[in-house]
């Protein structure tokens, strides 16, 4: 890892970034539902519901704290926190 990456949360994560507003409202909720599952399975659950950890992944994605890429190599998709969310 290069020295300025360890500042960028999303520095090993490249592809395409897919705007919100562009995947379909069923799409994302499944989307946002996978990620929660796989993301907070690490982590405590603090006592949250699986829809208000989804509330809060939205927020975040509304607000502009993080954003959806999608890498055209691997076909895989992921939510990073964006460098003015932090």
């Amino acid at each position: 890892m290069m020295e300025d990456e360890q500042y960028r949360p999303d520095a090993s994560e490249e592809g395409v970034e897919i705007p919100l507003e562009r995947i379909d409202p069923e799409i994302l909720q499944a989307l946002l539902a996978d990620f929660v599952s796989r993301e907070w399975s690490e982590l405590s659950d603090a006592g949250f519901t699986l829809e208000q950890k989804i509330e809060q992944v939205l927020q975040q994605l509304k607000n502009g704290k993080a954003r959806i890429l999608f890498d055209l190599t691997s076909g895989s998709w992921n939510i990073v926190p964006t460098q003015h969310g932090l």
